[in-house]
């Protein structure tokens, strides 16, 4: 068995996806056998293999892990900003990327943004849930939340936007989620007074908000970018239908025949699909339907087995390039919203 090393930039006490993948990791690989420390950066301590989440983010400890251990074991995570906003643009990200012997990545769409070469070393490890709560929204109302942190790449108010398209007074909005970004939580606070329907109850702990998630009728994930978002798989292991933008992060959690995306950005054809969940009892079946396919996906047992697979000792790397002859990975961005 092995020490692991896991580093994430998202400190104790966050409240941040990569943090939690960390530490569900972190349990996995323990159950497993193995000897697992999780820390915000590597500062050279021994370890038969380094995980780092966030390729550019922890490209210092990549780095600097590789430099030290030229023989030892690095996977590097790529996540959503990884994929869709720094890998064309940061040299930094692409480093780690050729420095990493394996590249984990949390959906079925994201190898699609890599070049072949890269590709080789990918593998898919779907994050999972298990929580103890089954599907029961309220009667009389008709419940959509929103669980995200306000920041851009959620596109975090755009439900919001497309609840003041429709009449139902029996609708209700939920939205959980710290302000990352002051200005939208000002403009949370303004739309709840233009908007009764519409509640921002700010950052809740993890259980709360999985207790709103069981009571809604619905989830809404508007992602700009997504590297995989676990609240989807939690949607999916509870059995609350989801609404999401069409964006490779999202398809590869949902599969791309899930009958529940909308065009990004797109405010008339979210409410489109919210009225007609709320007056299509079929509809809202088939979204049902489709999602309990993909429950198996994100099981504890299929996310570990996925994920010794994955790091399973030992593995070779494809044949580095120099780096003059590197290729940039493609850009998710012309496929978004399509």
């Amino acid at each position: 068995m092995a020490h692991i090393s896991i580093v994430t930039p998202a400190g104790a006490g966050t409240r941040n996806g990569n943090r939690h993948t960390a530490l569900r990791w972190a349990s996995l690989l323990r159950r497993a056998g193995h000897s697992v420390s999780v820390a915000v950066e590597w500062r050279g301590e021994t370890c038969d293999m380094l995980i780092a989440l966030h390729a550019r983010r922890s490209h210092g400890s990549i780095v600097q892990f590789k430099k030290k251990f030229v023989e030892k074991k690095l996977v590097v995570v790529l996540t959503g900003t990884d994929l869709y906003r720094d890998l064309p643009g940061s040299a930094e990200a692409r480093e780690s990327l050729e420095l990493a012997d394996r590249l984990i990545v949390l959906q079925g769409e994201a190898p699609r943004e890599l070049d072949a070469r890269l590709r080789r070393k990918a593998r898919v490890v779907y994050q999972s849930a298990d929580p103890k709560l089954r599907h029961a929204p309220p009667q009389g109302r008709f419940r959509v939340v929103v669980i995200g942190h306000l920041r851009a790449e959620k596109d975090p108010l755009r439900a919001v936007s497309a609840l003041m398209r429709l009449p139902c007074k029996e609708m209700q909005l939920i939205h959980l989620g710290e302000a990352l970004e002051k200005s939208l939580g000002q403009k949370a606070k303004k739309l709840m007074l233009l908007e009764p329907r519409y509640r921002w109850l700010g950052g809740v702990p993890h259980r709360r908000a999985l207790g709103w998630l069981a009571r809604s009728h619905l989830l809404v994930v508007s992602s700009v970018m997504e590297g995989g978002a676990n609240v989807i798989a939690e949607a999916a292991r509870i059995g609350t239908p989801v609404i999401a933008s069409r964006v490779s992060g999202n398809i590869g959690m949902l599969g791309r025949n899930y009958p529940g995306f909308f065009p990004l950005f797109d405010d008339r054809a979210l409410s489109d699909l919210l009225k007609r969940a709320y007056v299509n009892a079929d509809y809202y079946e088939k979204l049902k339907i489709a999602l309990q396919e993909r429950k198996s996906l994100f099981a504890p047992s299929a996310e570990r087995a996925a994920l010794i697979a994955a790091i399973a000792l030992p593995f070779r790397a494809p044949a580095r390039s120099s780096s003059r002859s590197r290729r940039r990975p493609r850009s998710g961005s012309g496929r978004r919203g399509r």
